[in-house]
């Protein structure tokens, strides 16, 4: 057996491999096609394609603002440290995250909410025009929602992928009607990784 070391080439095989297996993505536009490849190259998972969900202008705006140097919020430090940090440097991109403030440390615990709560509260408008990453905590996608709802948010696309057994699946089928920008996993699975590997295709074709 040829053991195969160059990065590159692993890369382009796992692509084409990917495109083979799954005949229906020549028919997608190129864009939501590069973040459907690099979700599944991600997870080695061919049928979570099946599961993702993108809007018709999800990939547009996403692009669209990391090319604006807008600023990127993650609900995790876990999702924040996995986006391609010399792409976020050559956009000039803030990419940050609150789960750790002290502030939401302590709204937390006075109201009895999770931390991704507090941050998202904290912190969502500060992404106006920008991406917000929700890869780990459906409560935090639920407060989005309600921000966006209300008008308390804007961001220009939510990456909605947390991960579980309680609130995860609900909480990305109130993504969907929320009326912005979206690119999501339906149902129980999702996780930073994922959240992190649309953002890297996003760089990418920025």
């Amino acid at each position: 057996m040829e053991i195969i070391t160059d990065p590159k080439i692993i890369e382009a095989k796992s692509m084409a491999i990917i495109e083979e297996c799954i005949p229906f993505l020549a028919k997608i536009p190129e864009g939501e096609r590069a973040v459907i490849k690099r979700i599944i190259h991600t997870t080695g998972d061919l049928a979570i394609a099946e599961n993702i969900k993108i809007s018709s202008g999800a990939v547009t705006a996403g692009i669209a603002a990391i090319k604006a140097g807008r600023s990127i919020m993650t609900d995790v430090n876990m999702l924040r440290v996995g986006i391609n940090s010399g792409k976020l440097k050559q956009f000039a991109i803030d990419c940050f995250c609150l789960i750790n403030d002290p502030e939401v440390l302590v709204e937390a615990k006075e109201k009895g909410i999770t931390r991704a709560m507090a941050a998202i509260s904290k912190g969502a408008n500060l992404a106006d025009g920008g991406i917000i990453a929700i890869g780990n905590a459906p409560t935090a996608l639920f407060t989005l929602c309600k921000m966006i709802d209300e008008g308390r948010a804007k961001p220009a696309l939510v990456v909605g992928t947390p991960v579980g057994f309680v609130g995860a699946a609900e909480s990305k089928e109130i993504l969907v009607r929320a009326g912005i920008e979206y690119i999501t996993i339906t149902g129980n699975r999702g996780g930073s990784n994922i959240a992190a590997s649309v953002i890297n295709a996003l760089l990418l074709q920025a």
